[in-house]
């Protein structure tokens, strides 16, 4: 088979080949081109014929709009050149090659089909309200915000920073201006833009630069869901007036709307779905944001600077972890720094529904002091795996985590090179989602063993009992209570046996989790899976396939579908068993750690008021003592008989005494040993020698 030559194209500095392009719209292409010297990479835009049927003033606007603007989140013009060619003057635009392709390129990765990660999308966050911001510092609006027109590019540190490019329908607008002309794509159109230029409706309405709002929120939500917000059934280009009346009828409030059957209703979202990567602390940042800039009404709509001041708000906030053990929940808290422990207490509850006076910490096993009135920037450095953890004696059965199962298509019996790859790619998306929720559910169990453990059997040091004097005289008052102690002794062994029961069971699942393989079984299918798609992707790009390609096509199809049974066999019946068993375990654990905790708030107040009475006691006992010392003295003036008399009750008095000792000792040692068990369980506000914040944690 003879080698296609290659055509190749240049200008008096750069040089590229026609087969290498990045990109294509109505009036340019835009190749990889590289330097003739230095060999450095380099995006060219090279103008079509067409885009010389439009003014020269607007043919010269992006070459002027990039020229006046520099910024990291702007993709970099270098220079504008002419194809050195005959019979042409195309117009070049060089400007910075970004490697990481665009965002819309990453949100068509099946591994994105649910949405960016949640670290990613707050890069995606901060690198588009940064370079917004320098637009609007500028004075220029970008008319066609959309995922297609923001670059990334991956630095050696393998952090991606985002770029906003294609300025061919940006213009100088500053805030009070407006403008009639029409730009942009569909699917991220203002509802207004979207009535003129794709249902080309006659109307004199005039657009400010907030138009671009409702772009960056529809943008915004494709990156954290991997979909669009508004989804007339059949799709935005093959329903065109009800996607018009979704976006325009839409509630105050709402964040999305989705039609799923042929006439049916429109189902209204107001938060982000639980299929999204973003924990529920960014989310409720989020929501009201987008709801704010997918306002129809240009009046209501947020202005730019409402929108920049909230943004940055999240991007500034710290992000405290969170393990509310009794519920086997993760929690990220967005604070401010500056914030006081009340503030963020008040966070948790949002997310818990753990009043603020009921919460209380363990880090790193210890528990964790907190003062209402310091800043949360006194907090210890938390992640996902080193949370906070969260205990509150205010009883609720665990709910665990939430979740959807991923959705894996059906399998059509036919043969279609372009249909199967559609359905290998919904399966590639599908099981990276179930491997995510694999791995989740795996750290909440380990989560879950962790803080149980360090609850029930470590902390006795630092959990202490009401606070007594630790002397003689206390041991001596505790004597007095031998007779009433045996029965709570009784119910501290009874403590002990359940809490060993309890300690069987935690090591028995500590055991099963550390052999678990569940994700690694699933990571071998995803890659089985992969490897099907990434060939049906080859197979959709030839027209027709050879007689054995074809049979090798069809083979595969079948192990797509094998494959896709056993992900959904593991994850339920391995994966998810699993973690309903601990679940149930953890539920257990709870209620009897409540059962103790109540028997010993019993036992406090019994033994606080015995403690009252022998005060009385003492009291007596210190007369008597007075009253045998006057006795004493005067018996050295006494006979003889009367002194061996009060020898021999001295005598026996030592040796009550003695009996006295030895008895207060057995009951001191069978203290010490249910001590552990009982200090165990005390509000941790009682606490000595806890760890404290701000202390050189």
């Amino acid at each position: 088979m003879a080698v296609r030559e290659k055509i190749l194209l240049s200008t008096a500095s750069y040089l590229w080949s026609l087969d290498d392009v990045l990109g294509q719209g109505a009036t340019a292409t835009v190749y990889k081109a590289r330097n003739k010297k230095s060999g450095e990479l380099v995006a060219v835009k090279v103008f079509n014929p067409v885009s010389y049927l439009r003014p020269y003033e607007v043919q010269m606007r992006e070459f002027e709009m990039l020229r006046k603007l520099n910024h990291i989140n702007i993709v970099k013009l270098f220079t504008l050149e002419e194809v050195t060619h005959v019979n042409t003057k195309q117009k070049v635009l060089v400007m910075e090659f970004c490697s990481g392709g665009s965002l819309l390129n990453l949100l068509e990765d099946p591994e994105n089909m649910y949405g960016l990660s949640e670290s990613e999308f707050l890069i995606v966050l901060q690198c588009v309200v940064a370079g917004m911001n320098h637009l609007r510092h500028n004075g220029v609006v970008h008319r066609d915000i959309k995922p297609g027109n923001i670059m990334r590019v991956v630095g050696e540190d393998k952090q991606s920073i985002y770029k906003l490019t294609d300025f061919g329908a940006a213009r100088e607008l500053e805030d009070g201006e407006k403008f009639l002309s029409l730009y942009g794509t569909e699917e991220y159109l203002h509802p207004d833009m979207y009535e003129r230029a794709v249902l080309r409706k006659p109307q004199h309405k005039a657009y400010g630069a907030t138009v671009d709002l409702w772009s960056i929120g529809v943008t915004f939500y494709h990156a954290a869901t991997g979909s669009l917000p508004f989804i007339p059934f059949g799709g935005p280009r093959k329903n065109k007036q009800l996607m018009h009346k979704i976006t325009t009828e839409k509630p105050p409030g709402s964040i999305s709307g989705i039609q799923r059957s042929e006439d049916g209703p429109i189902e209204w979202g107001y938060e982000f779905p639980v299929t999204c990567q973003m924990s529920q602390g960014l989310k409720s940042q989020l929501v009201p944001v987008l709801a704010n800039v997918l306002e129809v009404n240009q009046e209501k709509c947020w202005g730019f600077d409402q929108f920049f001041a909230e943004t940055t708000d999240i991007i500034h906030r710290v992000v405290v972890n969170v393990f509310f053990v009794y519920q086997a929940t993760s929690h990220r808290i967005y604070i401010q720094a500056y914030n006081t422990v009340s503030i963020f207490m008040d966070e948790v509850f949002a997310q818990t529904k753990v009043r603020p006076q009921s919460q209380h910490y363990l880090f790193e096993g210890h528990p964790l002091l907190l003062d209402s009135s310091m800043k949360v920037d006194s907090l210890p450095p938390t992640a996902s795996d080193k949370p906070l953890f969260l205990y509150s004696w205010e009883y609720e059965r665990p709910t665990g985590v939430l979740y959807r199962e991923p959705e894996i298509p059906l399998f059509p019996p036919k043969y279609d090179v372009v249909a199967d790859y559609s359905l290998s790619k919904n399966i590639v998306g599908a099981v990276h989602q179930y491997l995510r929720i694999a791995h989740f559910l795996q750290s909440c169990q380990e989560l879950t063993l962790r803080g149980c453990y360090w609850l029930a059997f470590e902390n006795a040091e630092d959990f202490s009992a009401p606070k007594c004097k630790d002397s003689p005289e206390q041991k001596r008052k505790l004597q007095v209570l031998q007779e009433t102690l045996c029965g709570l002794t009784d119910s501290v062994h009874n403590s002990q046996n359940k809490l060993e029961r309890l300690r069987v069971e935690w090591s028995k699942h500590s055991a099963f989790l550390a052999e678990d393989k569940t994700c690694q079984k699933l990571e071998y299918l995803l890659e089985k899976i992969s490897s099907v798609y990434h060939q049906y992707r080859k197979d959709r790009m030839i027209a027709k396939l050879a007689y054995n390609d074809e049979q090798i096509h069809k083979f595969e199809k079948i192990n797509l579908s094998v494959y896709s049974k056993k992900v959904k066999l593991l994850f339920r019946e391995d994966c998810l068993q699993k973690y309903q068993s601990l679940l149930t375990s953890a539920a257990s654990w709870t209620s009897v750690l409540f059962e103790m905790k109540n028997q010993m708030i019993e036992f406090t107040k019994h033994f606080q008021g015995l403690l009252g009475d022998l005060e009385k006691w003492e009291e007596y006992f210190q007369k008597e003592l007075e009253t045998n010392l006057r006795n004493l003295q005067k018996s050295a003036n006494q006979p003889k008989e009367s002194a061996s008399s009060l020898e021999d009750a001295s005598i026996q008095m030592a040796l009550r005494i003695k009996h006295l000792k030895d008895d207060m000792e057995v009951i001191a040692r069978e203290l010490q040993q249910n001590n552990r068990i009982i200090e165990r369980f005390q509000d941790p506000t009682y606490t000595f020698g806890a760890l404290t914040v701000g202390s050189g944690i």
